[in-house]
């Protein structure tokens, strides 16, 4: 919930700073909401902030005092994190110091606060509800005047065991508990009791824990779920609470309309029955109509004056409380004197007592036998010798006292239950009985019937309402004086106090009252009266009226509380399209609220069967107890640093207990009313998921899932995965450009399509500098990186590394990576396209040692050209073919990659083929016979070829691509020259080559030569250390400028006067000579490294093969050669790469890992 602080001006008690000031009580309450509020003194500033102050001209007037205010914001909560008075809202603080005892942290105190202003922003701490008021209250609010706000002073007895009581006890205990004793017998309605009661037991110890481990401001039981188990359960679970709450508004109005239309006016009913069989739907009827209107009542009520309800909550709850001990009453003087309610028997079938007033079935009156009413009810007419009911022909009628008392025995009879099917008799086994007359027509008769069926698991269903409302205490908890203490001690006693109410009245009850009796639910057999009020002492009526104002203050107490807890989620924005619920009246009123829960409400008043409308509300108070008690057993093994509570009795078996008995509970009362309900919640966690707001709550799911991910981790390191598990767990290096935008998006497309959203992807980037100067460019990368992997689809992590140049982060990132047994095991990076034109020779060198380091860290490398014409993840390829180029084994990375990439929809449609090359003595059938059965095993299915690569003499084409290419490497290694010159140069050299070409035979082929001289190669080796050394003593200021030094480089120590010498010296000298040497050198294809001719050579024919076969395919995958050994020769690799990669549009090249990746095995 969104909550902020709001600082008023009071009268300062004393002048100086830090002296002790004197109490006030002018601390004024903020009712701003959703939709406005009357303005004062205080004036609210812009959204999101925590702290609201008022510029005061005069300062020595007053002094800001801090209030903690716990009304959302009316703005909404625009902090992810929960507000609270103990984090970083400090900025009143700043400029307050003005002693000198401290000045050693004087610049601590600019950011964090002195303890003594800490505490006393605790001690003015407030959990107060605030925020709600009346009409009358806000018309009394003129201009800057405001209501004072008193603390709350609610104890243990008032604040939370009476409204336990209240909540507890009601329209069950009244109306039903009679009729389950009767049906299930004391033993199982012990059983039941004892079960229901357990289960809140075992819930209220573990909400008891959570609600002592800090202060729960209003919200109670969806604020303790949300905040212990996240916004995804929190949500799903408070909105399961809020349908519970209100489905018992609609219970708690039919209980209402049955007490008024059954036992205190039935002539009322509009609906009336011509038959007997059309009683049960007249009824229902009767009772759809009476609470609609009766919801419309009380909505208004709620609507009009909430303040009106609470005061008269304590007149409800002495009705129940007068109730009951009537009842206890009634039942002591059954030992006595029982009271006189008789219950007429035809045979041992019970009769209702509506129509007639003698249990007889005829009398004499003036020695003249008559027939009595009762005749007139099983016969055709009042006449002796008139047709009669076979069955009341057969059988006599008897009295049973309804009542027989204590001391009668009748409890050994109700010892055991009497269920039976919808429309069985209630009948007394113990009584004569001869049978007769038609079954068919008995329903026709004045009997009592059972109107639905019964068995245990249905007296569940219907009992466990009576159980619920022990929350009502967290629910205050803005109202107690001491929560912390008066929560766990009122609500546990509430539950003792009525678990034994309950556990007595079934004992009583079954003691007290004829088995028949108990069994008729609607009292016929004693002409209408409330069971539970025939045993009641000093009159049946004390019940009556006492139940019926009980369930109405029951169902205003749930109009009033469930619109607030849907607003309470609202203002909370984890379920979007709650967002209007949020808003309400100028005084905080939920409007929006209260009408959608008048019309949830109305639908359980639609059913019109209490008895169907208890299980559905079971099961939403069932789910919510169920995760308070996973929340107190998570926190509990999580042993979070945050989780004191100071209730201590508590443990996190009992939690899994109270869980397991209420998941039991769900399924024994109603199977499919508990899969509905979890199919409700499971809708609306997937929902948050996916469209709620993120909120970080600190909550023991994000625990448990940091628990689960470190043992996961530990033993994911024990042993490295096999072949079968193996997966591409993917680094991604990443460019970005001057400001930090993403420069190859494609590439995380590739990333999404290789991986499908499984295994491990870290999207991996470098920034040159140092952390300290370039914390703020990191922090923006990362968010650019993760805007991009979010719009194309990309789920893992980001990983930004700023080093002093990008050799060592790209090496820190190889080998820092990951966690655990979470690493990567393959690079992807792009191919760098403009390594000829970058203005720093590194961007290649980079490339060519991170391909090593690739190597050096047994990590497959994946090399994308042309990534950005690679289809993003809305495209759909059609027809089109994936071309593998087979050339070198490499554990099977390249018969892996195109079967993952088909897995995903862009490249779903596109065929694969694979290629191999084969050389002259290779019998190329038999390689396909192979390679085809190869892949049969493989489960692979591709069109395979073998390629026959003859040894063709080498072409001149060829030795001119070497030609270019050992020039230009060996002008770059021994100028220093500017880029421009350089450029200059290298044309032409290009141009005097081509022409010396022309003028050679095209067709003779060079004879073998040895390489250069050696003492060219050491003149070169010296050149290039007084360049190295010369470009690093120029930029020895700029760290990030440093030019990498390899083993065979040589490093000098210089003077300052030597240095210019020597560097003048070189320059005017050697530079010259060389720059004349290499104009005047003759580019003979003698001169040239033969081994770069057979490379040349190699790429070329292959380039000329693949361009041939594979130009038109979607995808090429072909072996990477690695580069080589000898680092002199890194710029021709690149070259080779270039001519290798020439033609082909989209190309991902391969380097395996050194393992192999793929197998034939299961």
């Amino acid at each position: 919930m969104g909550e902020r602080f709001v600082v008023v001006p009071v009268d300062r008690g004393v002048g100086v700073a830090g002296s002790v000031r004197e109490p006030s009580d002018a601390v004024v309450a903020d009712p701003g909401s959703d939709s406005g509020g009357s303005s004062g003194t205080v004036e609210e500033k812009e959204a999101g902030e925590d702290f609201v102050f008022e510029q005061q001209e005069d300062p020595d007037a007053v002094v800001p005092i801090l209030k903690y205010n716990r009304e959302p914001n009316k703005y909404g909560d625009g902090v992810p994190k929960e507000n609270s008075p103990f984090i970083n809202n400090t900025d009143n603080d700043k400029g307050n110091y003005d002693g000198t005892n401290m000045a050693l942290f004087e610049d601590e105190i600019e950011i964090n606060p002195m303890v003594s202003s800490l505490l006393n922003k605790l001690a003015n701490y407030t959990n107060l509800t605030q925020g709600a008021q009346e009409h009358e209250e806000a018309d009394n609010d003129e201009g800057p005047k405001k209501k004072e706000v008193k603390s709350p002073q609610m104890g243990t007895f008032m604040g939370v065991y009476l409204p336990c009581l209240q909540n507890i006890l009601g329209v069950i205990l009244f109306l039903r508990l009679t009729w389950i004793v009767g049906s299930a017998g004391i033993l199982e309605s012990l059983a039941i009791v004892c079960l229901c009661c357990s289960c809140t037991m075992l819930t209220a110890i573990s909400m008891s824990a959570i609600a002592t481990n800090g202060v729960v401001p209003a919200g109670g039981s969806y604020y303790m779920i949300s905040r212990s188990l996240g916004p995804e359960f929190g949500g799903a679970v408070g909105l399961c609470f809020y349908l519970g709450t209100t489905f018992a508004g609609s219970m708690y109005i039919l209980g209402t309309i049955e007490i008024l239309l059954t036992y205190i006016v039935p002539k009322a009913a509009i609906f009336v029955a011509e038959k007997k069989e059309d009683e049960v739907n007249a009824l229902l009827n009767n009772m759809r109509v009476y609470g609609t209107c009766c919801l419309a009542l009380m909505s208004v009520v709620v609507f009009v004056g909430v303040k009106y309800v609470n005061k008269l909550a304590l007149v409800f709850l002495a009705c129940v409380i007068l109730s009951i001990l009537a009842i206890y009453a009634g039942v002591m003087k059954t030992i006595f004197d029982p009271p006189d309610f008789p219950v007429c028997m035809l045979g041992n079938r019970t009769l209702q007592n509506h129509n007639f007033d003698s249990c007889l079935k005829t009398e004499i009156i003036n020695n003249v036998t008559v027939t009595t009413k009762l005749w007139k009810l099983f016969c055709n007419g009042p006449e002796l010798n008139a047709t009669c009911n076979d069955y009341f022909l057969l059988n006599n009628v008897t009295k049973v006292q309804g009542i027989p008392g204590l001391r009668s025995g009748v409890i050994s009879e109700n010892m055991w239950s009497m269920y039976g099917p919808l429309g069985k008799l209630v009948d007394d086994k113990k009584l004569e009985s001869v049978e007769g007359g038609d079954p068919t027509q008995d329903k026709y008769l004045p009997y009592v019937f059972n109107d639905i069926t019964t068995f245990f698991t249905l007296m569940v269903g219907i009992y466990f309402p009576s159980v619920t409302g022990i929350m009502a205490g967290s629910n205050r908890s803005g109202d107690l004086r001491d929560a912390q203490k008066s929560i766990p001690i009122g609500t546990i006693l509430a539950i003792a106090t009525t678990s034994f109410i309950y556990v007595t009245c079934v004992v009583l009850f079954g003691a007290c009252i004829e088995g028949v009796l108990l069994r008729d639910k609607f009292g016929d057999a004693v002409k209408g009266n409330l069971v539970i009020g025939t045993l009641s002492w000093p009159s049946p009526w004390v019940i009556v009226i006492g139940s019926f104002f009980s369930c109405c203050g029951a169902g205003l107490q749930s109009l009033t509380g469930a619109p607030r807890l849907l607003q309470a989620i609202a203002r909370d924005g984890i379920v979007p399209f709650l967002q209007v619920f949020g808003h309400g009246k100028a005084n905080g009123e939920p409007t929006w609220a209260l009408l959608l829960t008048a019309g949830i409400c109305e639908i359980g008043i639609l059913i019109a069967s209490l008895d169907a409308v208890a299980p559905i509300l079971s099961m939403f108070f069932l789910m919510c107890y169920l995760f308070v008690n996973l929340a107190c057993a998570l926190q509990t093994l999580l042993r979070t640093p945050n989780w004191r509570p100071r209730f201590k009795y508590y443990h996190w078996a009992l939690s899994f207990l109270g869980m397991s008995l209420c998941l039991a509970l769900m399924f024994i009362c109603s199977w499919y009313y508990a899969i509905v309900a979890m199919a409700i919640a499971t809708c609306i966690y997937k929902y948050i998921e996916y469209r709620g707001a993120e909120k970080e709550w600190g909550d023991g799911i994000r625990g448990l899932s940091l628990n689960a991910a470190r043992y996961a981790l530990i033993r994911l390191e024990e042993a490295p995965p096999h072949t079968k598990n193996w997966r591409p767990q993917v680094l991604v290096l990443l460019n970005l450009d001057s400001d930090q935008a993403v420069k190859h998006p494609r590439l995380l497309s590739l990333t999404t399509q290789l991986k499908a959203g499984k295994g491990l992807t870290i999207v991996g980037n470098v920034l040159e500098g140092t952390y300290l100067t370039k914390d703020a460019e990191a922090r923006k990368a990362e968010q650019n990186i993760k805007s991009a992997m979010s719009e194309e689809r990309t789920k893992g992590f980001c990983h930004v590394v700023v080093s002093s140049n990008l050799r060592d982060g790209v090496s820190h990132l190889i080998q820092s990576a990951g966690l655990g047994g979470m690493k990567h095991n393959t690079i992807l990076m792009a191919w760098p396209g403009t390594w000829r034109q970058a203005n720093d020779p590194q961007s290649w060198k980079n490339f060519i040692e991170t391909v090593r380091e690739s190597t050096a860290a047994h990590h497959a490398l994946l090399v994308a050209k042309n990534v950005d014409s690679f289809p993003t993840n809305l495209d759909r390829l059609g027809e089109g073919t994936i071309d593998v180029w087979w050339v070198v084994h490499d554990g099977g990375m390249l018969m892996l990659l195109p079967f993952l990439l088909r897995q995903h929809k862009v490249w779903r449609k596109c065929k694969m083929r694979i290629f191999t090359v084969a050389q002259m003595d290779d019998n190329s059938i038999q390689m396909k016979k192979d390679l085809q059965m190869f892949l049969y095993h493989l489960r692979l299915n591709a069109e395979v070829e073998v390629v026959e690569m003859h040894d063709n003499d080498i072409s001149a084409f060829t030795y001119e691509k070497t030609l270019v290419m050992e020039q230009r490497s060996q002008m770059l290694k021994q100028m220093q020259l500017s880029r421009t010159e350089r450029e200059r140069e290298i044309q032409s050299i290009t141009d005097e080559s081509r022409n010396s070409i022309r003028r050679k035979n095209p067709g003779a082929a060079p004879s073998t030569t040895r390489s250069r001289p050696s003492s060219m190669t050491e003149d070169n080796q010296e050149d290039e250390a007084q360049l190295i050394h010369d470009r690093n003593t120029a930029s020895h200021t700029t760290i990030n400028d440093k030019a990498e030094a390899g083993p065979d480089r040589v490093h000098m120590t210089w003077t300052k006067d030597k240095l210019f010498m020597e560097r003048n010296r070189n320059r005017e000298c050697n530079a010259n000579v060389a720059v004349r040497d290499l104009f005047n050198m003759k580019p003979e294809w003698e001169s040239l490294n033969q081994s770069n001719v057979r490379r040349m050579h190699t790429a070329v024919k292959l380039n000329e093969v693949v361009v041939n076969k594979s130009q038109g395919a979607q995808l090429v995958l072909l072996n990477m050669p690695g580069p080589p050994r000898n680092r002199g020769g890194d710029e021709n690799y690149m070259e080779f790469l270039e001519v290798l990669l020439e033609g082909l549009n989209r190309v991902l090249m391969v380097r395996g890992g050194g393992r192999e990746v793929i197998t034939i095995y299961s």
